[in-house]
């Protein structure tokens, strides 16, 4: 069983996660865009280790404390490689990375298997980030919408299709996106017009 606790970090309230099973002191981080000290210290007293540091994308509001956190926590940093040919003013410079993961990839970190789907069109490298019975969806899909396409690498045609394809998953996933609260893939598909 997972535990997830939300970080609701910055200008933009970005989503940081950090997920583990319950019979573990390992974690993940998932995305981590402001406020590294916040994290550094929800870990301590969570007393939760970090295995590595994954990314929905490369968006300065998403990255913005890995470096600093990576310097610090000695862990890898996992992105897709489409994302490193965004321009820097989008990502807070020079993307830090160690690791790239791709459609199809399967991780195991921190006692979880994680699945990673290509989910492009609100940048070319999003992924969605499957865990068990739960969807960390970027900026791809939030509850009762979906993410913005009108910056550099956003695609409308893609990101509707990457919607499509949420859309076909039969399991009912809770949804954990980039920006605000949580939902449910079975609420999506019944409320959300760009599911339908």
């Amino acid at each position: 069983m997972l535990k997830i606790y939300t970080l609701p970090l910055g200008d933009y309230q970005s989503n940081t996660y950090i997920v583990h099973s319950c019979d573990s002191s390992e974690c993940i981080i998932i995305d981590a865009g402001y406020q590294p000290e916040t994290i550094l210290e929800a870990l301590r007293q969570l007393k939760l280790t970090p295995a590595a540091i994954l990314l929905t994308h490369g968006h300065f509001d998403h990255v913005g404390a890995v470096k600093d956190l990576a310097a610090e926590l000695d862990c890898p940093v996992y992105i897709c490689a489409e994302d490193l040919a965004l321009p820097h003013n989008f990502t807070a410079g020079n993307l830090y990375y160690t690791d790239t993961y791709e459609e199809g990839s399967e991780l195991h970190l921190a006692g979880m298997d994680i699945s990673v789907l290509h989910t492009p069109g609100h940048t070319p490298g999003s992924v969605c980030l499957n865990i068990e019975n739960a969807l960390f969806s970027g900026d791809t899909l939030f509850a009762g919408t979906c993410g913005r396409t009108d910056l550099p690498g956003g695609s409308w045609p893609q990101l509707k299709e990457s919607l499509h394809r949420l859309s076909q998953i039969a399991d009912n996933l809770t949804v954990y996106p980039g920006h605000g609260g949580s939902s449910t893939l079975e609420c999506e598909k019944q409320n959300n017009p760009f599911l339908k």
